[in-house]
């Protein structure tokens, strides 16, 4: 895998059922909305909970809401999962954990939604012979860039459980393609930003506390670098590997190749919110010492070439025209109420 290809995927994949797990999540919701807007078939698997909530697609346009087929269950479980897949043709696999901090306190979660759940959708999709699965990785299983810009080939290093999980995930699906022939395309989005992310984030921990009056902005280490990419590129990513014949068997880079500082993004945000800030650096907030990826930035050459993608909000002006459009969605009174800014989320 990697420079592998099965050929051709003559799938007319546009009639198709298509999956997407992790809908109610804040790339996932974007992913079914874009997907709809295309008009994809699709089936939203959402994680169930008493209060019936669909997460972020609660939020999305009624329209699209009141159409989708949505599927309420666990990816923990092997039998949902294989319900929810069958008669769907394709499947974008985003559900998981995500926090990094949370995952230093609850690593075992991380093993059962990362790696357990993965391997559910694995085992569906080998017996049900699903045309395609695009499973989602992630920068952080690269840990701090050994050289930049970082390509498919760069070293994986589990520098937290939450990289660790993902780096097991990544490999079962390669496991599966090698031993099975199971149509993997591995998608690696670098760090995506955007309307609906969590406060976990530093973007929106950023955008959050600004648009509530603070002036002193609470922060974990930020001399680190990011390669920051706009929800809608990421996206705009995923639905180029859904369409392309070439990318089975392939893994893929998503990101920006533009490298930031968390300093600098600060600033930059404070900035086009015509804001003055000082810059706290709390110990809550900060990695343990050897767990702190200190810089990533893509290389997006493979994603060019096999999926004729490139980033519309790439280098200093496209980052920034992404934060606008950020900025804008999180201080409208409507959205800030829902984050809990003066907390600590991990």
């Amino acid at each position: 895998m990697g420079n592998q290809s099965c050929g051709k995927n003559n799938l007319n994949i546009m009639s198709k059922r298509i999956l997407v797990t992790g809908a109610d999540g804040f790339i996932g919701s974007h992913l079914t909305e874009a997907l709809f807007n295309k008009g994809y078939d699709v089936r939203a698997f959402v994680y169930y909970n008493s209060f019936n909530s669909w997460g972020w697609l609660d939020h999305i346009d009624a329209k699209i809401k009141n159409s989708l087929d949505v599927f309420m269950g666990d990816i923990r479980d092997g039998y949902q999962v294989e319900t929810a897949l069958k008669g769907c043709d394709t499947v974008l696999h985003l559900a998981a954990l995500i926090a990094i901090p949370y995952s230093y306190n609850a690593p075992q979660s991380y093993i059962d939604t990362n790696i357990k759940g993965t391997l559910n959708v694995l085992q569906a999709a080998k017996k049900l012979g699903t045309a395609k699965v695009i499973h989602t990785s992630t920068s952080e299983v690269y840990g701090t860039a050994q050289f930049v810009p970082i390509t498919e080939d760069h070293p994986l290093c589990g520098q937290s459980p939450y990289s660790a999980s993902k780096i097991g995930a990544d490999q079962l699906a390669i496991s599966f393609y090698s031993s099975f022939g199971t149509p993997i395309t591995i998608i690696r989005p670098f760090n995506t930003y955007g309307p609906r992310q969590s406060c976990r984030a530093v973007i929106p921990t950023i955008i959050t506390q600004i648009a509530n009056g603070q002036k002193n902005i609470k922060l974990g280490t930020i001399s680190p670098t990011r390669d920051f990419s706009y929800v809608d590129d990421t996206v705009s990513g995923f639905i180029s590997a859904l369409e392309s014949d070439n990318a089975i068997g392939e893994i893929i880079n998503l990101g920006s190749g533009f490298e930031i500082s968390i300093e600098n993004t600060a600033k930059t945000i404070a900035k086009l919110m015509q804001k003055d800030i000082t810059i706290e650096c709390e110990k809550e907030r900060i990695r343990p010492d050897n767990s702190e990826v200190e810089r990533l930035c893509a290389s997006n050459t493979k994603a060019k070439k096999i999926l004729n993608w490139s980033p519309k909000y790439g280098a200093i002006d496209g980052f920034e025209n992404g934060l606008r459009k950020t900025i804008k969605w999180f201080t409208e009174p409507n959205n800030l109420s829902l984050y809990k800014s003066g907390n600590y989320t991990i």
